[in-house]
């Protein structure tokens, strides 16, 4: 199961290491407790949108693309999700040809066919 809040954390924690800060400073900045904060990040707490929002502010990026990455990360989750869920498709099965008779001339009421149902394709001329 895809969980969105762990894309979410995944997705802040990577804004905040690629500005080189630390947990501290934007949950200072953000005003947000550390352990709040840190919580949010791993994805053990749902964050508000309030929250969402000063925490953003605190990196400076806008929410919007934060949710877009977030976007990007659930459709590539789902993706993979969806392609280890998939059973492989089997190979078709080849039935042996059978021979064709020809019937023409035979009145229809005398003609019979023995053989599986599947294995036969039966053409009015």
């Amino acid at each position: 199961m895809i969980l969105l809040r762990r894309l979410l954390g995944d997705v802040l924690r990577r804004q905040r290491q690629r500005q080189g800060r630390t947990l501290r400073e934007v949950s200072s900045s953000a005003r947000v407790s550390l352990g709040y904060l840190s919580e949010v990040e791993r994805g053990q707490k749902e964050a508000s949108s309030e929250l969402l929002s000063a925490i953003c502010d605190a990196l400076d990026v806008r929410m919007s693309e934060l949710m877009r990455e977030v976007s990007d990360e659930l459709a590539l989750a789902e993706l993979a999700q969806s392609a280890a869920a998939a059973e492989p498709v089997p190979a078709p099965v080849r039935r042996p040809m059978l021979n064709s008779v020809s019937v023409a001339g035979v009145p229809p009421e005398r003609v019979t066919i023995k053989a599986p149902a599947e294995a036969v394709d039966v053409v009015a001329a």
